[in-house]
């Protein structure tokens, strides 16, 4: 079979409706154009209103705030920390596992349970994944942001983050 061969199935395609060939049938004439007025002569743009403020322009554009100091942090479980395997888990060992970015900054959640003590370095912990975390015989350090103690760069110019 060539491409040359391929047909559509019987009775998928149509031959297009030939309107305004005179009064003889149906769009015959006025060609299903109505009579007279704007719309039974030439072409009119896309969203013309007759002159009226197109919707496309009366809605409002650019709306909202995106906060370009966001500190975005990457959410790390208990249950995930518990099926690692690791006695100590750091920014570093959660990445060579990919389970976090490459210099995201990691914050511990409280989902699930942990069982074993666990030394956690961390940019962020929650109060009760802290709890967990020591009631289980382990310890949390609270690494130091990488952009010191004021607020994180802005993240490019506000209005192209959208």
């Amino acid at each position: 079979m060539k491409i040359h061969d391929l047909k559509p199935a019987p009775g998928s395609t149509r031959d297009r409706k030939r309107v305004g060939r005179g009064t003889g049938g149906k769009g015959g004439k006025t060609a299903g154009r109505g009579t007279k007025g704007q719309g039974a002569r030439d072409t009119i743009p896309l969203g013309f209103e007759g002159g009226q403020m197109p919707l496309q322009r009366r809605v409002p554009k650019l709306k909202g705030f995106k906060n370009p100091f966001r500190v975005e942090y990457q959410a790390i479980n208990l249950d995930t920390l518990e099926s690692t395997g690791l006695d100590e888990v750091d920014p570093a060992s959660l990445h060579s596992r990919g389970l976090t970015h490459k210099g995201a900054l990691v914050k511990v959640l409280g989902r699930g349970t942990i069982t074993r003590p666990v030394r956690v370095k961390a940019h962020a912990c929650s109060r009760s994944a802290e709890s967990a975390i020591t009631a289980a015989g382990g310890t949390v350090e609270i690494l130091p942001m990488p952009f010191g103690n004021g607020r994180p760069p802005a993240k490019g110019n506000a209005l192209t983050n959208r």
